[in-house]
């Protein structure tokens, strides 16, 4: 990669982590444990329900899970994989810089 690209490349860092620390930032309070702990607890709690109706779905089952309790299912899979999406977002813009954090 020549000069000139890694030049751009550190320019538009830059931008972006200004652009998204003066977003986030006017949006979203300093962060500190006691206000991420919630978050946290979430991610368990929605993990936590989706393996127990897995199991549940396993032991009762017999032959193949019925289209309810694969609706169930999905439905808690979309509720977890949107939680830990976005509880990964903050993460990530935790460790570029982009939210204030106590």
């Amino acid at each position: 990669m020549d000069l000139d690209n890694n030049r751009i490349l550190l320019a538009l860092e830059r931008h972006r982590q200004l652009i998204n620390r003066e977003r986030i930032n006017s949006e979203i309070q300093l962060l500190d444990m006691e206000s991420i702990h919630p978050v946290v607890s979430m991610v368990a709690d929605v993990r936590a329900a989706y393996i127990k109706a897995l199991l549940e779905i396993a032991s009762q089952r017999d032959g193949l899970p019925s289209p309810q309790q694969i609706d169930g299912l999905a439905q808690l899979r979309r509720s977890y994989k949107e939680v830990v999406d976005a509880a990964n977002a903050m993460e990530v813009a935790i460790e570029r810089g982009y939210m204030d954090v106590k």
